[in-house]
């Protein structure tokens, strides 16, 4: 069984930063893509950004410049860096990654979300 567990999250003032951190833990073989997406109330999931195994990255427009994603394949994690936060950023933040596990094929895997506001 595989869990992706965020933390991270929380309450901040228009232009601060938070930093979302992201573990996955389980019968782990491979993990590839990795990224963050969010929902805000009334709106879907959408996408925040991604990165491959390798490093490289991808990012929504409206955060580009602003949020940065980085990795760390050694220890099954994934961070979200956020400068210059905007009301407009207020969602919940959910981990995604395409596992391999031991036992199955490659499977999306999804954390639970972490709560982020932006508000003065």
């Amino acid at each position: 069984q595989v869990q992706l567990v965020e933390s991270g999250g929380g309450l901040v003032q228009p232009g601060g930063s938070l930093r979302l951190s992201c573990a996955a833990s389980g019968n782990i073989l491979s993990i590839y893509d990795m990224g963050w997406y969010r929902q805000a109330p009334g709106n879907q999931r959408e996408l925040v950004g991604t990165i491959t195994s390798g490093g490289s990255t991808n990012y929504a427009d409206s955060v580009k410049g602003r949020f940065t994603i980085s990795r760390d394949n050694a220890k099954n994690t994934v961070h979200l860096q956020m400068n210059s936060l905007k009301p407009e950023d207020t969602a919940v933040y959910y981990c995604n990654a395409e596992i391999r596990t031991w036992l199955s094929r490659r499977n999306d895997y999804w954390g639970k979300g972490t709560q982020v506001a932006v508000s003065s």
